[in-house]
């Protein structure tokens, strides 16, 4: 039996209302459907589930993998894709529907000659804001969904998914995986396996595992492309804005220890992607005036046995230590470790360190940069020392 083209990964646990349309709108796609199977990695038991599987036999080929876990995105879709046979892996969120031709465009306008490409697809309705927690909504029969997925098809998606608007063009040339959503994602099998872009499961709540994903497929050599044509709509579903808040702030702070980057911290504190591309040429330029040659970096150790980080120490080209005076201030200099970070947003939790001190580099930056980190340092640490 022939190899599938497309493997669509779908992650799964107790969004059966919402799967229903979209398990329907992958059964109506233009794509023959010999060239493509259905793959969701569930992280429960649920008879209802397989019931609904079941309503699809003969239809297409649904395959799922199933496990009785707490929810974690990146499991999920790791047991999906470990499950997958086709050449080209399609990441499709639980609560997407698809229009008609999505499959059949992925595999005509950005796969047919093999491309190592990452394709990001338009998800409308995805980067709306809640402010607010939504308790029960209504997912409507399946004709709506059809009918404004039609609309669509004439419409200017552009305005209904501002990652492909010419405002943030700038910043996504400067970051792309800044602006990935695996709602809606492909890329080869064959460059996840080469590149062992599984993945990751140490986001164990909401947060950006599809960034910090997208950033490793960056980092492998694959252009991510945006598919403009290739879309979905977004369907509502229940959210807890307060344990999402208090949940990406762990995530991130995971993130940001996994990849402590200048441009990480900043968007982190000063807004998003596309703010922070208006200002990083002025703080590159502030930071180089205040550390030439070098960068600043944070250093956690012990002093006279005190848990202690340092904040602001200038860092050599290979980002280690500048300063062999300021490693003399440790218990153990062997045990240091030295964080290529300005200060701007931190990988440690409330009151993680007994004393931060923060050294001459940082008061001489501008209000708005200086501030920001001694509100970090404040954050981290139960004493402040300032130069």
């Amino acid at each position: 039996m022939n190899k599938p083209v497309l493997s669509i990964v779908i992650p799964y646990k107790q969004r059966l209302q919402t799967l229903k349309p979209v398990l329907r709108s992958l059964a109506e796609q233009t794509l023959d459907r010999a060239k493509f199977e259905v793959v969701l990695g569930v992280l429960e038991h649920d008879p209802e589930f397989a019931a609904l599987c079941r309503e699809y036999t003969g239809k297409m080929k649904v395959l799922s993998v199933q496990v009785e876990e707490d929810w974690n995105t990146s499991r999920a879709t790791n047991l999906g894709i470990r499950q997958a046979s086709g050449e080209i892996i399609c990441l499709v969120d639980a609560d997407v529907v698809l229009a008609p031709t999505a499959l059949q465009t992925l595999c005509d306008r950005y796969f047919r000659h093999g491309h190592n490409i990452c394709a990001m697809g338009q998800v409308l309705g995805y980067e709306e804001v809640v402010p607010t927690e939504v308790g029960d909504v209504e997912v409507r029969p399946f004709e709506h969904y059809r009918k404004v997925l039609e609309e669509l098809a004439t419409a200017d998606r552009v305005k209904l998914d501002p990652r492909f608007s010419a405002e943030y063009a700038s910043a996504y040339a400067r970051y792309p995986w800044a602006f990935a959503r695996t709602g809606l994602m492909a890329l080869p099998a064959e460059t996840i396996r080469r590149h062992d872009l599984m993945l990751d499961e140490g986001f164990v709540s909401w947060g950006p595992e599809d960034q910090e994903w997208a950033l490793r497929i960056s980092r492998s050599g694959t252009p991510l492309v945006l598919a403009h044509d290739v879309y979905g709509i977004h369907l509502p579903h229940r959210r807890d804005q307060a344990a999402q808040d208090v949940s990406a702030s762990i995530t991130n702070r995971y993130y940001l220890a996994k990849w402590p980057r200048l441009d990480l911290e900043l968007a982190l504190t000063f807004g998003g992607w596309v703010e922070i591309d208006a200002i990083c040429p002025e703080i590159e330029r502030e930071l180089a005036g205040v550390a030439p040659g070098g960068s600043l970096g944070l250093v956690r150790g012990k002093i006279d046995g005190i848990p202690t980080l340092v904040v602001g120490a200038v860092l050599d080209g290979q980002a280690e230590l500048d300063d062999p005076e300021l490693g003399e201030w440790f218990d153990c200099r062997s045990e240091l470790e030295v964080i290529p970070l300005v200060g701007f947003a931190m990988p440690f939790e409330d009151r993680f360190f007994e004393e931060c001190r923060v050294l001459a580099p940082i008061p001489k930056l501008s209000e708005k940069y200086r501030e920001a980190v001694y509100r970090e340092a404040n954050r981290v640490s139960r004493k402040l020392v300032t130069a």
